[in-house]
């Protein structure tokens, strides 16, 4: 029997996840920058496992069923989009001056499911490629060189993607006669640059793509974690015209062992004889045969505690800015004290999220990685890992979300001594 596999398997995109998960493993002693994991002193599990009881209120309030058919009904297979539609909406127009009616919305299996069903719905290999921001979280590129999909990256600069370069490569794109379907990017404390689009881009981006007819799917797991000032109006949010599919999940502002997620896909879909179809109501065609349902038990918790939050996301956020802030804070204060009289060496620094960025003198490949983590005990990311283009092998992300201040001031300890050793080594 031939057991080949598809030849994308032997992209070594495909193998980062894994590669990063054995080096944690090896390494056990390793204080490790790598995860972008929420703090698991904000989780309450517990707790929010006993807050079905205020959804399942809620919803014998708006079906009118018995509470004992609600609560039946949360162990059956259930819609296809989703049971707490309405909630989510509300949050959207609370938190992010969303307005998108519950029968847009599609409730996902965490994020990286909605991405899954964009690419599958909407994309013919043959013709269609994908733009995306470089780099960028390689959940989406992934799963797109799985499908077959070709992918074309855009360059970011220090405030992220800029609409010259986007229009450049939609030019390029439709050159060669194929069609630039959609871009995606992460525009809010960007995944793994850390970057954030300034409000003049956002709107420039949105008239390119309106113009050339060029989805947008705006990826905003970070944008509540802002540290330095008020958040900026999401894309959705600014979007008058239908360009921005909006791809939302709750594995940072709640926690990810829920793995919930959703799209807001308000777009019509024009089908023969002119009839018009909700995006959301075709995007449920491919759910159905991916995971048929997201589980309504976990959709229960959500919407528990979004009812307790009074419909908003927010104010569970809120709490937590401080630790992250100074997180933040701490890590980019070690940098400069250790690195920053290093010549070379450049840091940024993030107006929030998970990530930041460190520009080094020589090149971080697999080997310095390796390195890192079996004789100096510290664990970072090769930004090469997340770039499907040249130009970024000196950069690496380091993610403060996860980590102690113990381990932050060890860690940059002794990344601090790698850097160093390696410069001094160099000719």
């Amino acid at each position: 029997m031939d057991l080949r596999l598809k030849s994308c398997f032997r992209d070594p995109l495909l193998e980062v996840m894994n590669f990063l998960n054995e080096v944690v493993l090896r390494y056990p002693a390793a204080v490790s920058f790598a995860p972008g994991r929420p703090a698991e002193r904000h989780f309450d599990v517990e707790r929010s496992l006993g807050l079905a009881p205020l959804f399942v209120e809620h919803r014998t309030a708006a079906t009118g069923w018995s509470p004992r058919a609600v609560w039946n009904d949360l162990g059956q297979y259930n819609k296809t989009n989703g049971i707490i539609n309405d909630l989510i909406a509300r949050h959207l127009e609370l938190d992010e001056g969303i307005r998108a009616s519950p029968a847009s919305i599609v409730v996902t299996h965490g994020c990286q499911e909605g991405m899954t069903i964009l690419l599958m719905a909407l994309f013919n290999p043959a013709e269609d490629v994908l733009l995306v921001s470089d780099p960028t979280y390689i959940g989406i590129t992934g799963l797109a060189a799985i499908l077959g999909i070709e992918m074309v990256p855009v360059a970011t600069g220090d405030d992220g993607l800029e609409p010259a370069a986007v229009a450049a490569a939609i030019e390029a794109v439709l050159a060669r006669g194929k069609r630039p379907r959609a871009l995606y990017d992460i525009p809010d404390f960007n995944n793994p640059l850390g970057t954030r689009m300034p409000i003049a881009a956002r709107h420039a981006l949105l008239a390119l793509l309106r113009e050339r007819e060029v989805f947008l799917f705006e990826d905003n797991p970070y944008g509540m974690f802002s540290y330095d000032g008020d958040p900026l109006p999401t894309l959705k949010a600014l979007d008058e015209h239908g360009v921005v599919v909006y791809m939302g999940s709750f594995a940072k502002t709640l926690y990810p062992g829920l793995r919930a997620g959703y799209l807001v896909a308000d777009q019509e879909v024009v089908g023969e004889g002119a009839t018009r179809t909700p995006l959301a109501a075709e995007l449920s065609k491919v759910k159905s045969l991916t995971t048929v349902t997201t589980s309504p038990v976990v959709q229960a918790v959500v919407g528990g505690l979004l009812l307790e939050g009074e419909g908003s996301v927010r104010g569970l956020v809120r709490g937590k800015l401080p630790f992250y802030r100074a997180n933040r804070d701490r890590m980019l204060a070690a940098l400069e004290e250790r690195l920053g009289d290093v010549p070379g060496v450049r840091i940024n620094r993030p107006a929030g999220g998970f990530f930041l960025t460190v520009e080094l003198p020589f090149p971080f490949d697999d080997e310095c990685l390796q390195t890192c983590a079996r004789d100096y005990g510290v664990i970072v990311c090769p930004m090469s890992f997340f770039s499907l283009s040249a130009g970024r092998e000196h950069q690496v992300r380091l993610s403060f979300s996860y980590v102690t201040e113990e381990q932050i001031a060890e860690g940059i300890g002794r990344f601090a001594r790698f850097v160093r050793d390696r410069v001094a080594a160099t000719p």
